[in-house]
């Protein structure tokens, strides 16, 4: 069967999350002039996650077994959350976290991000299933748009779900933005290995033509 837009842009998404946190894994990611690179991975998985709960666990709790799965989806994602403060906050000097070993906080995000990446390729076929093709399109749209205005810190404590959870991103995005400009914190607003931004899958669900291409 061949995989659906949704499916395809989360894979896109996985890979690419990844790809900003090769270099983060480094013990030298602390030093003041690599912080950025932990910076990008943590603005865009947290990104991810806000927009993720934002757009597709609406969908997920209309699955069989939905509100189960909605539990176990935001029970990953606020462990992950913690561990990526977690991680800043060691990156950064805090004092509360220098005791954590830089290698057994990342097998533990690993390990988390593994388990997100299962649970968002489970649910995503299965939301494919369940809509017509041109609804899916819509989503995964939403999806990516989600992201570009989704929070660009993790926030563990604060509501992740419903009109609350969304709520939350909202306020939450604006306060990042605030903080990451007076701590001159850098965030990616035009990365190109993101997933979002100028890549071929974000061509194809928009249909724009790739930097190569000349319009027909």
């Amino acid at each position: 069967m061949t995989a659906s837009t949704l499916e395809m842009a989360l894979t896109y998404e996985h890979a690419r999350i990844r790809e900003l946190a090769e270099p983060a894994h480094h013990p030298d990611a602390a030093h003041p002039e690599h912080r950025h690179q932990t910076d990008w991975f943590y603005a865009i998985a947290s990104q991810h996650l806000a927009a993720a709960e934002d757009v597709l666990l609406p969908h997920v709790s209309r699955l069989p077994d939905g509100s189960d799965l909605v539990t176990r989806y935001v029970g990953n994602a606020k462990e992950l959350e913690r561990s990526l403060r977690f991680l800043k906050g060691r990156q950064y000097g805090d004092s509360r976290f220098l005791d954590l070993h830089h290698d057994d906080l990342w097998k533990h995000i690993d390990r988390l991000l593994s388990e997100h990446e299962t649970l968002e390729t489970t649910y995503s076929r299965q939301i494919s299933e369940q809509l017509d093709g041109a609804d899916v399109n819509t989503l995964t749209e939403d999806l990516l748009e989600a992201e570009e205005v989704a929070p660009t810190r993790a926030h563990p404590s604060s509501p992740h779900t419903g009109r609350a959870g969304r709520l939350a991103h909202r306020m939450w995005r604006m306060a990042d933005t605030a903080w990451d400009s007076a701590e001159g914190r850098v965030v990616p607003t035009k990365y190109h290995a993101h997933p979002k931004r100028d890549s071929a899958l974000s061509h194809y669900l928009y249909g724009t033509p790739m930097p190569h291409e000349e319009p027909h």
